[in-house]
């Protein structure tokens, strides 16, 4: 054994390049590379040794820290946890920029790890460039704002303690039960200076992801549940995805004549096609899962964080009896469930194996096929939906005249659930979608299906907002060989886009599928619904009277696209939107569809419940009476 004299960042750096994930006996390299936007907080001190040496670490240039912080999410995910990008920023705003995606990460369960710069260790420059000053501290700076939103933090403020907290990192990175966001601030002196490493901290660690297996009482109690139970329901979870459960579970469901369900984070761990799938289920869940979901004397969650879009409030199954299989006990015990504590594969297999010898069966009839027709023939519906002389808005609201006046300024005809069954029909089986806000999320978790293993990507943990684009990066950067789509709202085209530019620097072509209803159409829908005026959720101008009702803002995004060097298409009907469909499967650059959609034309209802916070106190008529139907529901909502 020996020491190795290096800098703080050059330690990181061959440190990273040496770490390795297992499961089930497969090797992978943990670390692909880091994105960094640098500044003057980190260039010079892990830049430089970057800059260097960078051993087998591939450097991205990111454009917004958030943005790439979504890429290496993105990418962590569409590698189900097994690979990761770091991200390095600088001290102040590009820190504060990264809160947000580290927040995202950690909500969804994805593994991040995060470099940003600090002050100086010495403080002998203080105020340095970008310091936040707290009177009351000078220890406190802007990257205590990751303290809430990571699962693990420290600052280093000497070389010494870099070992045990990059070790400690990598415990919750390649933790299941416990991954999410990490943070590791950098003082800016410590970054550069000198310290004699063990040559032991550079040697190759494997880190295993071990299947824990459930203690027996929980198996026997799940088991004499299920048994206990004539018409039980599965929920697939996002565990179900990472513990690569998903033909376990569909065995398990056709032994036993058990129907499942979908989260977000589940779907496309099985496949949409085999006979005992529902599709999505909760508050944007479609007419079959929510229909069986009501009827159900036993709710098995695999791998779900039972979120209330997921649960409905609590509303949808909130009376029923619930059982719970999780790597997390943090997961596993919401809403009184008994408790699994195993991984997905490993826990279905064992309970597999007892129900059989018990030789259990479902008491399912018919119930299963009658629902899934239900939603076959409103599917049917949506996809043939357009607009004409008799058409009326799926969404209903107190003001539908913005439909008229959107056709009028835009040429657009394009009916939401229209274009969605065209785009799943034209592009590769194969394709991955990727999307996280709007109103997409729910008619994707209603319409969307696919074969394709681990083919479907949606953030709805944290549900941010630019979260599509960035995270479309990462997924072609995990699986370059498949063709990646955003389903993007123009909300969040504008909230965030900065990774666009990324792909075309990486020549790594994404296809942005830009939904434009001119606003935030699904929060209007949600205002409007309630019986709420429309303020400050259309792209409209300010108005003579000082408000924001004047006419509709039209944006061509085509042109914003074509002026980085996109191949882009506007659409304004279906058949544009075939042909341009066809055409970006022939592109070798990162492509934008402009589909001009009409407002009110997405998916909404099907047997569920959302909570939200109403005014209790109003004289408009159409709020009391969204008020009172809202407390009828919860009286029926489970209060935990």
């Amino acid at each position: 054994m020996g020491n190795v004299r290096m800098t703080v960042g050059q330690a990181i750096v061959k440190f990273l390049d040496n770490q390795y994930v297992e499961l089930d006996g497969k090797e992978t390299k943990f670390v692909e590379g880091i994105f960094t936007i640098f500044g003057h907080g980190i260039v010079v001190g892990l830049g430089q040794a970057l800059d260097e040496n960078p051993g087998g670490l591939k450097v991205y240039q990111g454009r917004n820290e958030q943005g790439m912080a979504h890429v290496a999410t993105g990418y962590a995910r569409q590698n189900n946890r097994r690979k990761i990008i770091a991200c390095a920023s600088s001290i102040g705003p590009g820190a504060a920029n990264m809160v947000t995606a580290a927040a995202t990460a950690t909500v969804n369960r994805i593994p991040l790890l995060l470099f940003p710069g600090d002050t100086f260790a010495v403080r002998q420059p203080d105020p340095v460039l970008q310091q936040i000053e707290q009177e009351t501290s000078p220890s406190v700076t802007t990257n205590d704002a990751f303290r809430p939103v990571c699962k693990f933090w420290d600052r280093i403020t000497r070389p010494e303690q870099l070992m045990s907290t990059l070790t400690q990192a990598m415990r919750v990175l390649t933790d299941p039960a416990k991954t999410g966001a990490v943070c590791v601030a950098l003082s800016q002196d410590v970054e550069g200076e000198s310290y004699d490493f063990p040559d032991y901290f550079f040697e190759k660690r494997v880190h295993r992801i071990r299947r824990m297996i459930p203690v027996q009482e929980d198996l026997n109690e799940l088991v004499e549940l299920i048994c206990a139970s004539k018409k039980p329901m599965i929920i697939c979870g996002g565990g179900v995805r990472y513990s690569e459960a998903g033909a376990t579970l569909e065995a398990f469901a056709e032994k036993f004549k058990i129907p499942f369900a979908e989260t977000q984070a589940g779907k496309s761990a099985c496949r949409s096609s085999h006979p005992y799938n529902l599709g999505g289920v909760g508050v944007t869940g479609n007419l079959s899962a929510n229909t069986i979901a009501r009827e159900a004397d036993l709710i098995i969650s695999v791998g779900s964080r039972l979120s209330d879009f997921t649960t409905g409030s609590k509303e949808l199954y909130g009376r029923t009896k619930l059982v719970a299989i999780n790597v997390s006990m943090f997961d596993a015990g919401k809403m009184d469930a008994h408790v699994v504590l195993g991984d997905a594969k490993v826990t279905l297999e064992l309970a597999g194996k007892a129900l059989e010898e018990k030789g259990y069966v479902s008491g399912y009839g018919k119930e299963i096929e009658v629902a899934k027709r239900s939603w076959d023939e409103e599917y049917g519906r949506l996809a043939i939906y357009t607009y004409g002389k008799n058409f009326r808005p799926i969404i209903k609201a107190r003001n539908e005249s913005s439909i008229p006046e959107f056709v009028e300024l835009t040429g657009g005809e394009v009916v939401q659930t229209s274009a969605i069954a065209l785009i799943r029909e034209t592009i590769d089986k194969d394709a991955i979608i990727v999307g996280a806000s709007g109103s997409l999320p729910g008619d994707l978790q209603r319409m969307w299906t696919t074969d394709c293993k681990d083919s479907y990507q949606m953030e709805y943990g944290y549900s941010c907002m630019g979260y599509e684009i960035a995270a479309s990066l990462g997924a072609k950067l995990a699986f370059p060989e498949q063709e990646v789509y955003a389903m993007c709202g123009d909300g969040a085209f504008l909230m965030m886009h900065s990774e666009f530019i990324t792909s075309l620097q990486e020549k790594r072509k994404i296809n942005v599928l830009l939904f434009d209803n001119c606003g935030f159409g699904c929060i209007n829908n949600l205002q409007m619904s309630n019986g709420i005026g429309n303020l400050a959720t259309e792209f409209r101008y300010r108005d003579d009277e000082g408000g924001l009702n004047g006419s509709m803002m039209p944006i061509d995004y085509a042109m914003v696209a074509a002026g980085y060097g996109a191949k882009t298409y506007t659409v304004k009907t279906l058949e544009d939107l075939k042909n341009a469909l066809q055409d970006a499967k022939k592109q070798t650059v990162s492509t934008l569809i402009d589909i001009k959609v009409l407002p009110k034309t997405m998916t909404d209802g099907y047997h569920s419940w959302w909570n939200v916070g109403l005014a209790s106190t109003t004289g408009v008529k159409a709020q009391q009476d969204a008020y009172d139907k809202l407390i009828e529901n919860r009286k029926n909502a489970r209060q935990y």
